[in-house]
């Protein structure tokens, strides 16, 4: 399943590029951001950043079990946005496997937030934070 969601990642940069002369940047969130931090791995240069909203990295409650084995290959800039209460990784586990990512790579943590990305209180905004980090990040 997952070559194949890959396959359609790279289908739809290919669209991007022909409709585009700018930069194209590829992302998603758990699942589909994995996705695309393995296809750029396995095809550097594919794009010209990543944005990985709660990247899953490992099942909730088998820390032992990472999902950062394409991480050494992943030479692409990546801009990861987690939540402090992530049951699929801890602040602490996601610096140490970012630590493992040749490329410039920045991680925005967002409090009070789980999984979802909704912060249990505060302020709702995350959106335009998102959008603020990723331009700063990118310019």
């Amino acid at each position: 399943m997952g070559a194949r969601d890959r396959e359609g990642l790279a289908r739809a940069v290919a669209v991007m590029k022909q409709r585009t002369g700018g930069r194209v940047f590829l992302g998603g969130h758990s699942y589909g951001g994995r996705q695309a931090t393995m296809l750029a791995a396995e095809q550097p240069g594919i794009v010209d950043g990543l944005l990985l909203l709660s990247y899953p990295l490992h099942p909730p409650r088998k820390p032992e079990q990472l999902r950062t084995t394409h991480f050494p290959g992943l030479t692409t800039p990546a801009l990861f946005v987690h939540g402090a209460r992530d049951p699929f990784g801890s602040h602490g586990e996601m610096r140490a496997a970012l630590a493992m990512i040749p490329a410039r790579t920045m991680l925005h943590e967002v409090e009070r937030a789980g999984h979802e990305l909704l912060p249990k209180s505060g302020p709702g905004d995350l959106p335009e934070i998102i959008v603020r980090g990723f331009q700063a990040f990118f310019s």
